[in-house]
């Protein structure tokens, strides 16, 4: 794929549409693309947190490891993008993330993730607004199982 190709699929994702030309030819090049088969990981749960990923092409599941076993919390598709939290609040992995298709990620190193984010605000209220998002539906499933959890107790108590 030329650099032309590369740059005009950046533009498609929506926190690289305000990015200029010129810095999404820099992000083209210095970011690594990496191709994962179906069922191949790409990052795990409690490794250090090195760098984010862009979905470029494919799908995958957000695996969390619980102590009864491993639990699905997520499917992602492309222009999603993951592996932030890490980089942000300098933490290991807090999920892995499997290719449930052939997956085509943009692999961006810490370095030029914290580079773009300062360079371009609107690429962080992206960010901030898929986390906020993500923190929004977690909030939502947690009330709806504290629901179920409060009417299955009603009943065996009743």
């Amino acid at each position: 794929m030329s650099l032309n190709e590369e740059v005009d699929l950046l533009r498609q994702i929506p926190m690289f549409q305000k990015v200029e030309q010129s810095k999404l030819k820099l992000l083209a090049f210095t970011s690594e693309r990496l191709v994962f088969q179906p069922g191949q990981t790409v990052c795990e749960q409690g490794e250090p947190g090195d760098s984010m990923y862009v979905i470029v092409d494919g799908e995958a599941d957000v695996i969390v490891n619980l102590p009864n076993g491993p639990l699905t919390v997520a499917a992602l598709k492309k222009n999603s993008f993951f592996g932030e939290i890490a980089i942000l609040c300098d933490v290991p992995r807090t999920a892995t993330v499997k290719a449930t298709s052939t997956l085509t990620t943009l692999r961006i190193t810490t370095d030029l993730f914290y580079r773009l984010v300062s360079e371009f605000p609107q690429m962080t209220i992206e960010i901030m607004r898929e986390i906020a998002a993500r923190l929004d539906r977690t909030t939502q499933d947690l009330q709806t199982t504290r629901n179920e959890l409060t009417e299955l107790k009603k009943q065996h108590d009743g």
